[in-house]
Formats: C-alpha cells, sequence, structure tokens
C-alpha cells in the first residue's frame, strides 16, 4: 500500500515539475519578447529622434537664406527658399511661403515683446524621412523679420554702453547696449525696463578707463514691477562675473535683464550700402554711391554753405533766398563762438527754425541734411536757433556737429530727432561774446523734447568717455540749474568730428538731470520724420505636424 502511495506522488511530482517548466519557459519567452518589442521601441524612437534633428536642420537652412538674403539686399528674396539635402542619413526637404504684406502690430515674445514693429512673415515647412528605417518627421514654423525704430529704446547704444551718474538717476524705459554694459552710481541708478547686452553686464567700470567702481545701488525692475537691486552686500553684485549669473539673474528679474550669457544678440540697423557696423554713413554725404546716407532722404539741404531746395525732382540752389528772409547766417571770424572742449573757434551756419516755417522753407517731407566739408574752415558746424515750436515732425541730420541753443520743440510738442557726429547743447542764457573757459557762462532752466542719435568719444588710455549721463555735451555752468529733457539716446558712432575729450570742471559744470524716455515714440505715429530700424529674426508658432513611417 505504501508503495503504491509512493509511485502515486511521484507522478504528482513530475506533474507539477513539468508545469514548473512550462510555465518558466513561458515567462522566458514574454521575456524575450517584451526586451524584444522594447529594442524594437527604443529603436524607432532613436530613428524618429534623428530624422526629427533632421527636418529641424533643413528648417534652419531656409531661415539662414532668408536672413542672408536680408543681410545683403534689405529685403526678402524674389524666390522663396526651397530645396533638398542629406543630413544624417534622413533625405530633408523644405519649402518657404511668403505669408503676405509687411504688417505693423506690437511683439510678443522675447525682450523687445511690447515694441511696434513692421513684421514679414514666412511659414517654413521641413520634411525629413530616414532613408533606411523609412520614418517621416514633419515639422512647420513661423519666421519673422520685424523692422524696430530705434527711437523706442531709452538708450540704445551700438558699441560698450557707460552709465555712472553721480547723483541719483532714473532710466524709464529700454536699454540696450550692442556690446558691454558697464553700471555703476555714486548715488543710485534705477532702471524700471529691460536692459539687455550682447556682450557682459557688468557692474563698475571699463577696463579702458579703469578706478575703483562706485558703491550706489543699482535697482533694475523684475516682472511683477518691483525694484530689485544688483547690490548683493558685502561688496559682491550680481553681475556677468557672478558664479550663478544666468539662473540668479533669471530668478530676480524674471528675463528682463539679459545678456550674452543668456543668449542675446546684436540688434543692428539693416544697411545698404555701407558693412555692417557702419552706421556712421547714415550722416555722410551721398556720394560715392553710399545708399545709407540721409541727404538720400532730405528734401531742403545744405552742402559746403549752400542751400538747396528740392523742388518737384529738381535740386534748386536757395541759399540767397534763404539768407535774405534771415533763416540762415553764417558766424565766421571774430562772430564765432568758442567751443571749450574742442578748445577751438566754430564756423557755425546758424538755422533759424521759426523763419524756416514762418517763410515757407521747411522740407516738405520733415527731413534737412547738413554737410560741410569746406577746407578752409577748421571747424563746422550746424546750429539750431529759435526752435521753440516746431509745425511739424522735423529730422534734422548733420556729418558735422549740431549745437541747439535754447528751448527746443517746447511748445505744442512734435516728433523731432537730431542725428549727428555730436550733440550739443546750448542752454537759454548763452552768450557768443562769452568765450573765455576761465569765466563759464551760466546757463539757465532749458528744456528740449528731441530724440538724438550721435557720437562720443570712447573711453580709452584712462580717459573716461563721460558715459551716457554726457552723451549730449554742455560747455557752460549748469551747477544747480535744470536740463530738461525728453525722448530718446542713441550712440552708434564715435565721433570723427568733434573728438575733445571729455572732463568734467574746465569747460562745463553738470546740470540737473531731468530727463526721460518720451513715452509717445512707443506709438509709430509719433515717430520722427525716417526713424532708423534695427531688424530682428524670430522664429515663432513651432509645431511638429506628423510622425510616423513614410509609406
Amino acid at each position: 500500500m505504501r508503495l503504491d502511495l509512493l509511485k502515486s506522488q511521484n507522478g504528482y511530482a513530475a506533474l507539477i515539475a513539468l508545469i514548473m517548466v512550462v510555465m518558466l519557459t513561458l515567462l522566458g519567452l514574454a521575456a524575450l519578447e517584451q526586451s524584444d518589442d522594447e529594442m524594437t521601441i527604443t529603436s524607432n524612437g532613436l530613428q524618429e529622434m534623428k530624422t526629427f534633428y533632421a527636418a529641424e536642420a533643413g528648417m534652419e537652412m531656409a531661415a539662414a537664406i532668408l536672413e542672408a538674403e536680408y543681410d545683403s539686399t534689405g529685403v526678402p528674396p524674389t524666390t522663396m527658399p526651397n530645396g533638398e539635402l542629406n543630413s544624417n542619413n534622413c533625405l530633408v526637404t523644405f519649402t518657404t511661403t511668403d505669408d503676405g504684406p509687411a504688417t505693423q502690430r506690437v511683439l510678443t515674445n522675447g525682450t523687445l515683446a511690447g515694441l511696434h514693429a513692421l513684421v514679414k512673415s514666412f511659414t517654413i515647412n521641413a520634411s525629413g524621412v530616414n532613408i533606411e528605417e523609412h520614418t517621416r518627421v514633419d515639422l512647420a514654423q513661423t519666421f519673422e523679420s520685424a523692422l524696430v525704430p530705434i527711437f523706442q529704446f531709452a538708450v540704445f547704444y551700438g558699441n560698450d554702453l557707460e552709465i555712472a551718474p553721480g547723483p541719483a538717476m532714473t532710466l524709464l524705459g529700454r536699454v540696450h547696449s550692442n556690446g558691454n554694459m558697464y553700471l555703476q552710481s555714486g548715488a543710485s541708478l534705477s532702471m524700471d525696463s529691460y536692459v539687455t547686452a550682447s556682450g557682459d553686464i557688468i557692474h563698475g567700470r571699463s577696463p579702458a578707463y579703469g578706478g575703483a567702481a562706485a558703491t550706489g545701488d543699482l535697482f533694475i525692475k523684475d516682472a511683477s514691477g518691483a525694484y530689485a537691486n544688483m547690490k548683493l552686500g558685502s561688496g559682491t553684485w550680481l553681475d556677468a562675473n557672478h558664479a550663478n549669473w544666468y539662473d540668479s539673474s533669471i530668478a530676480k528679474w524674471q528675463g528682463r535683464v539679459q545678456d550674452a550669457a543668456h543668449g542675446q544678440t546684436e540688434l543692428n540697423l539693416p544697411l545698404g550700402s555701407a558693412a555692417a557696423g557702419d552706421e556712421h554713413k547714415l550722416i555722410e554725404p551721398a556720394s560715392g554711391g553710399n545708399t545709407d546716407s540721409y541727404e538720400n532722404k532730405a528734401s531742403l539741404k545744405f552742402i559746403d554753405g549752400r542751400a538747396y531746395k528740392l523742388v518737384g525732382t529738381v535740386w534748386t540752389d536757395v541759399t540767397a533766398a534763404m539768407i535774405a528772409d534771415d533763416v540762415i547766417s553764417f558766424k565766421t571770424g571774430a562772430d564765432r563762438f568758442y567751443d571749450g572742449r574742442e578748445g577751438t573757434k566754430v564756423d557755425v551756419m546758424d538755422l533759424d527754425i521759426e523763419e524756416m516755417y514762418d517763410d515757407g522753407w521747411a522740407p516738405s517731407n520733415g527731413v534737412i541734411y547738413f554737410s560741410d566739408r569746406d577746407a578752409s574752415k577748421p571747424f563746422p558746424a550746424l546750429r539750431l536757433v529759435e526752435g521753440e515750436e516746431l509745425d511739424a515732425g522735423l529730422t534734422i541730420a548733420s556729418e558735422n556737429p549740431v549745437y541747439i541753443w535754447g528751448d527746443y520743440n517746447e511748445d505744442d510738442k512734435k516728433p523731432a530727432a537730431i542725428v549727428a557726429d555730436a550733440c550739443s547743447f546750448l542752454s537759454n542764457n548763452w552768450d557768443d561774446a562769452n568765450q573765455l573757459v576761465a569765466a563759464l557762462n551760466t546757463a539757465s532752466q532749458t528744456t528740449v523734447n528731441v530724440s538724438y542719435m550721435t557720437g562720443n568719444v570712447p573711453s580709452a588710455g584712462g580717459n573716461y568717455s563721460g558715459g551716457f549721463e554726457n552723451l549730449p555735451r554742455f560747455l557752460e555752468n549748469w551747477s544747480g540749474i535744470e536740463f530738461i529733457w525728453s525722448g530718446s539716446a542713441v550712440n552708434l558712432w564715435e565721433s570723427t568730428q568733434a573728438t575733445g575729450l571729455w572732463s568734467y570742471g574746465s569747460y562745463y559744470r553738470a546740470p540737473i538731470r531731468t530727463w526721460t524716455y518720451d513715452t509717445n515714440l512707443d506709438d509709430p505715429n509719433n515717430l520722427p520724420p525716417e526713424t532708423p530700424c534695427v531688424r530682428v529674426f524670430q522664429r515663432t508658432g513651432w509645431k511638429q505636424e506628423y510622425v510616423g513611417y513614410d509609406l
């Protein structure tokens, strides 16, 4: 009986063992199948990713072709970028569609969000197909070329920007530099909008000048509108030299402070005949094929002491008539006034703005050009007088230095701009007869509403440029006197004529700077005639339209 029982138990054990073997075999097969599936999925994912990047390369090629065409011609290509390329064993085809005429609208992306721009849009489509695995990825994005009026910036520098006021200063509006930005203050400096630089944003002085940095507070508004101090305490500052600059700056200002570390690039004017970075061509004569010159835009111009007015399509010499109407006059010989910074007397042509309007000599399109290369004049310049009120928008461009005497555009403010080698402001109390540096003319309160684009003498060899606070030049004792200014301040070149070095106390003393960005410039209808624009390229509206297999 026990033997039969043992035999019966042995049978059960064999059966159980067999079942276990079958189960383990099935589990093993399932594991192998799952592993194979995972390998297949992983392989498919890798192929799709490779195809995705290939398609993205096609979109970037189309965008690069668009940018290059704009940079070389200033206009979009007549034939849209379409083509093929082989990237990473994938065949990519890309097409570009012109989305229609440019439109005026407010930008919504990046550090230029909120600015008005003339925007031309294109749609780029790219399809990548993996040659071996036949995976396919279709992508699309919107590419935009936007022209942004440069006078929508409170301060814009085409080179290194230095701001180092002694008294407290508040800058309302955007501040940008196509270079490094050096910030400091004796008391405090407050900046209420985007602060951007294509180089580094540094607290302290430029190495070209040197010296110890001032320790006044430096406030920049964050995205919530609260001022956040660049000063961290214990003599440390949150700037490009900080070990955690990128993350800490994003946390503190939420993207409103950006430099090269954040991907900020240069913002440049689209130039025609001039090379990139040679914006000085704007104020040079149109001769020699200079298509960028303001002379090409003017309808009234003064060349080497002669006046010309555009009548229809013909330039007519009107010098005698304008002199007879007391619109223009020339200060020569003993009548010249003295510029203490330049250390020379000025051969100036006075342009009486009031008489110009009253006697019907105003430019039909609001643009005047001035250039005087008369070799007999050691230091020729243009001076604007009686400019308290303008009848219409007015832009005056000059290859030579420009002086503005007294209130300018104070009454019934109009869109106005000065574009010049250098820009100096003489108070209402200015006296030509006072030419002795030792007896500085005492200034009186003066109000100027004008955007200006001008040159400076950059810091070098231990000499300070004067910084933004001295970009507008002064020649009087302004101590305790207000200079009231609103507009936009732009520096795109080094002065080639007014090259005297900045210094303090000898030829001038600083005014109380009651300065502000003119928010009227935010409206494109309130910009001065022929306001230059910077061109920016943006990639927006990206989407993935298809991922799968090419059947």
